[in-house]
């Protein structure tokens, strides 16, 4: 079994419409969820939004993978030492 690693997936959203299907997405992740923060920068028109995760890294790799493969939303992750 896999070990859990914490991550922070950081997504940017440049397209209002794609904002559904990202957070579809997370809401099917919720259980490996802890808390997630959006910040909607009008100047800007993009839509960041940090979500800390605590699941197996193949978890957050294919979540990641899915919310970045949306047209208008790129996505990152960054990895804890634990």
């Amino acid at each position: 079994m896999e070990e859990n690693r914490i991550a922070i997936i950081s997504i940017f959203v440049y397209e209002r419409a794609a904002s559904a299907q990202v957070n579809d997405l997370l809401s099917k992740a919720g259980e490996y969820v802890v808390g997630r923060m959006g910040i909607p920068y009008h100047e800007k028109n993009v839509n960041v939004i940090s979500v800390v995760i605590d699941a197996p890294a193949t978890v957050i790799n294919s979540l990641t993978g899915k919310i970045g493969m949306i047209e208008g939303v790129t996505a990152k992750t960054l990895f804890s030492k634990l």
